[in-house]
């Protein structure tokens, strides 16, 4: 039974909170590596746990949710559109391309458009979310609102969608590649035979779909991540795209720097992903036996 869109919201806001406040440290961590540039040095992170170690040593552990707020207001309208979007797409493109069942490029289409559809949302709260997550900014910014206020007088309203073209590859190719995995891994996983199996399974899906969408869309999240954390006083913008941004990087760096913070990103996003599909499993069948 198909739930009406407002209890998808819903479902989804729940699964995307309880992954965030599960897993932030790591985004944190993530958000770090990535934006280092160059191929080494003294002053560098060496590795997921060098960064907490030094987070902890030199900010206090209550850095490793620095920058928590943008996210968490943004969770619940992301990952209900996540949800959402693929449940409506789904049976959009099913009497679009006259198929009665999901099919597996039916699926990926399905996924890109709701993570093209989630970018949208995302794209300015993640601006925010990484000024306030790089370690260079640590004294510029007070909070979330002053974060805000001193990017619009310093760089004006249009500042706020820097990084949005970046951010659309991100989402599109996540999406694509955890809903579209997620369709093939649970024809391919035998059938579950108790609720607990049922929820094994589930996470077993998720966390596999949600590392093949990780290892695909870190390339446009470092670039995405550098976009957005430029400061316009420092000169302008080596590049301003992700395809401009990837070439640019694997040139002065190496292909492997587009892979900088995968680590931590997988970890979270991995395991995230059973979170998040388990969670809204739940909820989702909570609603179909209490509230329809």
């Amino acid at each position: 039974m198909t739930l009406p869109f407002h209890f998808q919201f819903a479902a989804g806001a729940v699964a995307g909170v309880s992954e965030i406040l599960c897993m932030y440290p790591l985004d944190v961590a993530k958000t770090r590596l990535m934006l280092q540039v160059g191929k080494g040095g003294s002053e560098q992170y060496k590795s997921i746990l060098d960064v907490f170690k030094r987070i902890i040593k030199e900010e206090g552990p209550t850095r490793l949710y620095r920058g928590i707020l943008p996210p968490i207001m943004v969770e619940a309208p992301k990952r209900a559109i996540k949800f959402a979007a693929n449940d409506t797409y789904g049976p959009m493109y099913k009497k679009l391309f006259n198929k009665t069942e999901l099919t597996q490029p039916l699926a990926i289409m399905t996924g890109v458009t709701a993570g093209i559809t989630e970018a949208l949302i995302v794209a300015t709260p993640e601006l925010v979310k990484i000024r306030l997550q790089a370690k260079e900014n640590a004294g510029r910014y007070s909070g979330t609102m002053d974060c805000v206020r001193k990017i619009y007088a310093e760089e004006g309203v249009k500042a706020f969608a820097n990084g949005l073209e970046a951010t659309i590859w991100r989402h599109a190719l996540w999406n694509g590649g955890y809903f579209g995995s997620i369709f093939g891994i649970k024809k391919m996983l035998p059938k579950a035979e108790s609720k607990k199996g049922e929820l094994a399974l589930n996470f077993v899906a998720g966390a596999i779909g949600g590392t093949i969408g990780t290892t695909l869309n870190t390339p446009p999240d470092v670039v995405k991540t550098r976009i957005q954390n430029h400061n316009p006083a420092k000169g302008p913008a080596p590049y301003t795209t992700f395809l401009a941004g990837a070439r640019t990087i694997a040139r002065e760096e190496g292909v492997r720097a587009l892979y900088k913070g995968y680590v931590p990103k997988v970890l979270r996003l991995g395991p995230g992903g059973g979170i998040l599909l388990v969670v809204y499993d739940q909820v989702t069948t909570y609603m179909r036996k209490n509230l329809m």
